[in-house]
């Protein structure tokens, strides 16, 4: 009797686990998949990632406190008449027409040293033996630094606007727009590192938050809407300047440029000089496929219909595929093999489709592979000992041509 009691027991507990094991597979596999079809707020979440934010501290109106020197943060207003297709029937989202966005406008290293004691930086910031320091000859800035100083003796709240615009509009300069991916703000850390390559080598840097992020307005993204944030922020460099502007994506940035450059071609406006894509992908649904999160569900038979095809449905596509043949301007790729969250294939095939499909008359395309052994992933090809050099004669051979 003992021994039929212990046996029906076991089975018991067998029939249980079964049970739990089968629920739990219809919920991560079946109804998750589900409820990520049909809503548009989960797709947009996961592919947007805007409740991720990093350092949590991070005061975005205070570049200094991240190591950031002679750096304004300041907003712009984007015209927006759809803020939200899910909440069209709610009047005040309707009646939402502006939504502003936070920027980050770096000084290049040279100006800003030339400048140390009008924008009360510690001098000691300035280290002469960083080997990743370009000595710039700013002729124009020889010329009009007493002038400047004259009329901007003490940079403060009240100046600072004019005075970092003046010197974004004083000939020779670069200026490099920086779209940045999908985590985060403009303020994570191996974004500060391009920053300070960049701002290294001579040129203005101007970063953004796009809309759902850092200290943007909290209104939830679409691929339309930031690629509107990017635009504004575009044509107000261009309507300050008529130096030369390089755009820098990654990862979902490289998507957003894309997109941009497309429509910019569609309008007939005025272009950037170049663009430069750090990690780039082929479009949404294949990056899902790909993507690691996705791989306990990529096999799964019903994933196309329940998980990539309703993005799509959705104007969640960000096809840079596409886009790459709608625009004239020099490319360069940059891609590293051991990069997990974007695979390494990706970028290369965006590199061939970009070979096949341009005119052969448009700006040429570049790929730049960083092996494995080198440990760069997603985010640090900033750290590729050859990446200024590279970078510096991309913008050197383009910043005057015309495509």
């Amino acid at each position: 009797m003992l021994f039929s009691r212990r046996r029906n027991f076991i089975k018991r507990i067998s029939l249980t686990t079964v049970q739990i094991c089968l629920a739990a597979f219809g919920l991560i596999f079946v109804i998750l998949p589900l409820i990520f079809r049909y809503s548009v707020t989960l797709q947009r979440g996961i592919l947007f990632l805007t409740f991720i934010t990093y350092p949590r501290d991070l005061d975005l109106s205070n570049p200094s406190s991240v190591g950031l020197y002679a750096t304004r943060s300041f907003f712009l207003n984007v015209r927006d008449s759809d803020v939200d297709n899910e909440t069209t029937n709610n009047e005040a989202s309707r009646k939402t027409s502006i939504i502003r966005i936070g920027i980050w406008h770096v000084l290049p290293r040279h100006v800003a040293k030339r400048f140390a004691k009008e924008l009360h930086v510690n001098t000691d910031v300035f280290d002469d033996t960083d080997r990743n320091v370009t000595e710039i000859k700013d002729e124009t800035l020889d010329l009009l630094e007493s002038v400047m100083k004259t009329s901007f003796p003490n940079i403060n709240r009240e100046n600072e606007n004019f005075f970092y615009e003046r010197l974004m509009k004083m000939p020779g300069n670069t200026v490099i727009l920086y779209l940045h991916g999908n985590t985060a703000s403009r303020g994570s850390g191996h974004r500060l590192d391009v920053y300070k390559m960049l701002r290294n080598l001579g040129y203005h840097v101007i970063a953004l938050d796009y809309r759902g992020y850092g200290d943007s307005d909290p209104i939830s993204p679409t691929e339309e809407g930031v690629v509107r944030d990017a635009m504004t922020v575009y044509n107000y460099i261009c309507n300050i300047t008529t130096n030369p502007v390089i755009i820098w994506g990654h990862s979902l940035g490289t998507g957003v440029a894309t997109n941009m450059l497309s429509q910019l071609n569609y309008m007939n406006e005025k272009g950037p000089k170049g663009v430069i894509l750090e990690s780039p992908f082929t479009n949404i649904r294949d990056e899902i496929r790909q993507h690691p999160f996705a791989r306990p569900f990529k096999h799964l038979p019903w994933f196309d219909l329940t998980i990539a095809r309703p993005m799509y449905s959705n104007s969640l596509r960000f096809e840079s595929d596409q886009h790459i043949s709608e625009f004239r301007q020099p490319i360069m790729i940059l891609h590293a093999e051991d990069d997990y969250v974007v695979p390494f294939q990706l970028g290369y095939q965006l590199y061939r489709i970009a070979l096949d499909t341009r005119g052969k008359s448009w700006g040429p395309v570049e790929f730049h592979r960083f092996e494995a052994s080198h440990h760069y992933g997603h985010k640090y090809i900033v750290h590729a000992p050859e990446l200024p050099e590279l970078v510096k004669n991309f913008v050197i051979t383009y910043r005057n041509e015309v495509f």
